[in-house]
């Protein structure tokens, strides 16, 4: 039975939506991996949507999508990928064990679009490492 893990964060435009892509591909179906936003912007980053399809992902499957809607499911992790989201996290229904990542917001980055988008690698290969690490363990 694979492992449910919401991945938090405010926007669901960026760092959550690049966590939620990373556990479902490197947890190859041991993990099922879904992201939401405390107060999401309703729209991906276009950063965050080039980078994934850099990736190679299809980026078709990523909405910025409100936490309200998974209040009533049950998950095995709740990770937080930013600090507002770790202070503002609800209770969830189970067992839920909490985990908080605190990373910048790449979409928060001001410079020119080569820069910006350096900042969602940088994110995305944070991301990646302790996303292994978080499988191996």
């Amino acid at each position: 039975m694979n492992k449910k893990v919401l991945f938090l964060c405010t926007g669901n435009s960026a760092r959550s939506i690049l966590a939620e892509a990373l556990l479902n591909r490197l947890g190859q179906g041991a993990y099922e991996a879904f992201s939401a936003g405390s107060d999401p912007t309703g729209a991906v980053n276009p950063f965050t949507l080039k980078l994934l399809g850099d990736e190679g992902y299809n980026v078709n499957a990523f909405k910025s999508k409100n936490l309200q809607q998974f209040l009533n499911n049950s998950f095995d992790y709740v990770i937080t990928v930013c600090d507002n989201a770790n202070n503002n996290c609800p209770i969830f229904a189970g067992s839920a064990k909490k985990i908080h990542w605190g990373l910048e917001d790449p979409a928060a980055f001001d410079g020119d679009d080569d820069a910006k988008y350096q900042q969602f690698k940088d994110t995305y290969e944070d991301l990646e490492k302790k996303i292994k690490d978080f499988i191996d363990f």
